[in-house]
């Protein structure tokens, strides 16, 4: 076996639980009176770190007490929560977190069936339902399509500052019913129990398939923050505290960047998250011109926006640090974004992770420009083997392209309630990536992705879900779904390939009627963007699996004769 490593030396990873790595100042560097969350649309609407903590205990008592998360075991009750960008929706985490409950986010896009289909794989484990007020309504549909009990439903009310409330189905302030108590969460320090007591449930579409649930434990966060946040502590400490840790927040707390970058950056390099509801290009640039912020990650198609549009100016002129992650984007590309970033000056960064990693498995160093535009350094405590197409390892890593397997403490868990997932994706200790590429002078570079999945604009798009819409329409015989990559936009679009149903009396299904038929049962991220191609027969193995690289193959010939 040949396992290569990290080029930075181990860290030492404090044995203690999430919330005690965020808030004990031993660990974090957010003082009690650093403001860490704030409503980017009302500036006063904020929440300090030791506001946090009164809130979070409060909070905690409440979930446990007249809602019975935790109260069992740790790491067992699911809440299940549809929120919009606000400075409540992490403190909700960490109170689910401190009563002893599992945070799983769902996508602000979701209609009420997928919803309600996320709430069937949590199983008899979710407890709790918790929204926005932009959410209830669905929210509530959800509820009563899946018979769940709508008084547990919690709806997040943060328009007053300093007065947020957790409103129930009758309208009463759910806070209230703890008259003020608090509860503190466990202190953790038994590393077993660290690596088997869950934290969050956060869907990822994996290798294959359908979302699966990915269960990240207390163990899997805390190597998170002290393993990938090394390069921004380093790079602060380097600054002669030049830099202080502030962004932007526009990606959703459904995806493991609004945990690990939102929820967890502000305490432990000490700043300040400025959360927009939701994501709006004219007004991104307004808030990065009025909050300055010094650090911003994002995804390609953003960055592309601001390299081509004439309306970006001096917005960025703060920008100390620049990262893109989530899919490729050309150096090119990036090259022309970063004119406009930190008056041309800001460090720019590529980094590389997943949902089943807590986040990011390697990074740029936020002082060195790479030429070669990889996706930087395996982090600290982390391992990688490089596996051909029969599992061996390849002969030169530097030279023959494989599979990446990733080892190390930022594992998750595995998949909630999908043993056969588990046993595919989890082997040995090693999670397969299902990212394809080389490891050169200590440098990771992607050469392709063994995944099906398909990235649009950073959101993960199933072929499966798709297909499966596709073929319950009783017009359409077959279905097969590839991401075809657009070079104007920078990303991926979804295309079908469609076998009509023969032998129908009606009329051959449009283009037009399979696009409004999606468009009504999926979120506007998963619609066929990559159009419609109508074939005779869907190209499968013999055990039955679509051939998504013939697929591609004729997509790829189809655009040459254009």
């Amino acid at each position: 076996m040949r396992v290569l490593k990290s080029l930075e030396s181990d860290l030492e990873i404090p044995q203690v639980d999430l919330l005690t790595l965020l808030f004990d100042p031993k660990w974090g560097d957010a003082e009690d009176d650093t403001v860490l969350h704030v409503e980017a649309a009302n500036p006063r609407n904020t929440v300090t770190k030791s506001e946090a903590r009164d809130l979070v205990q409060r909070i905690a008592y409440v979930l446990r007490n007249n809602y019975g998360i935790g109260a069992s075991e740790s790491g067992r009750d699911i809440v299940l929560a549809t929120s919009c960008g606000n400075p409540m929706i992490p403190v909700v985490f960490y109170s689910i977190v401190a009563a002893g409950g599992v945070y799983s986010g769902a996508s602000t896009a979701f209609r009420p069936a997928e919803l309600v289909r996320q709430m069937k794989d949590a199983g008899g484990d979710l407890r709790l339902l918790m929204c926005s007020a932009e959410y209830e309504q669905s929210t509530v549909q959800a509820a009563k399509l899946c018979g769940f009990p709508l008084d547990q439903i919690l709806v997040l009310d943060y328009s007053t500052p300093k007065q947020w409330t957790l409103r129930t189905s009758d309208r009463k302030d759910a806070l209230k019913l703890g008259q003020g108590q608090r509860m503190d969460w466990e202190r953790i320090t038994d590393l077993k129990k660290l690596e088997t007591t869950t934290t969050c449930l956060l869907y990822s579409s994996g290798t294959t398939g359908l979302p699966k649930g990915v269960r990240l434990s207390q163990w899997s966060l805390v190597a998170n923050c002290v393993c990938t946040m090394y390069v921004g502590k380093r790079f602060k400490a380097q600054s002669k505290n030049s830099f202080k840790f502030s962004t932007i927040g526009h990606l959703p707390m459904a995806n493991v960047a609004g945990i690990s970058l939102y929820s967890c950056n502000p305490f432990y390099l000490g700043g300040t998250v400025y959360w927009m509801d939701s994501f709006d290009f004219d007004r991104f640039l307004d808030y990065q011109r009025q909050f300055k912020p010094s650090y911003q990650f994002s995804v390609p198609p953003i960055w592309l926006r601001i390299a081509k549009s004439p309306k970006v100016t001096d917005q960025f002129d703060s920008l100390q640090v620049a990262v893109t992650g989530s899919a490729p984007i050309g150096k090119e590309t990036m090259q022309e974004a970063r004119q406009k970033l930190g008056k041309g000056k800001a460090f720019l960064s590529q980094t590389w992770g997943t949902t089943e990693t807590a986040g990011v498995i390697a990074a740029l160093d936020w002082r060195v420009d790479d030429k070669s535009w990889s996706v930087g350094t395996l982090c600290p405590n982390i391992t990688m083997r490089i596996l051909d197409e029969n599992d061996n390892d390849v002969a030169d890593p530097s030279r023959d392209p494989g599979e990446f397997l990733i080892g190390g403490p930022i594992l998750a868990e595995g998949y909630h309630n999908n043993d056969k997932a588990n046993r595919e994706t989890f082997v040995d200790g090693w999670y397969r990536t299902g990212d394809i590429g080389v490891y050169k002078d200590g440098l990771v570079y992607i050469m392709d992705r063994k995944k099906e999945l398909i990235k649009f604009k950073g959101n993960q798009v199933a072929p499966a879900e798709l297909e499966a819409l596709l073929t319950s329409h009783p017009k359409i015989e077959d279905a097969g779904v590839i991401g075809i990559w657009n070079r104007e936009q920078e990303t991926e679009l979804p295309q079908a390939w469609v076998v009509r149903r023969q032998g129908s009396n009606d009329t051959p299904i449009s283009e037009q009627e399979i696009l409004d038929f999606v468009k009504e049962n999926v979120s506007g991220y998963k619609q066929l963007r990559g159009g419609i191609v109508w074939v005779d027969e869907i190209p499968k193995s013999a055990s039955g699996k679509i051939l998504r690289k013939e697929l591609k193959a004729r997509a790829e010939e189809l655009k040459a004769k254009l």
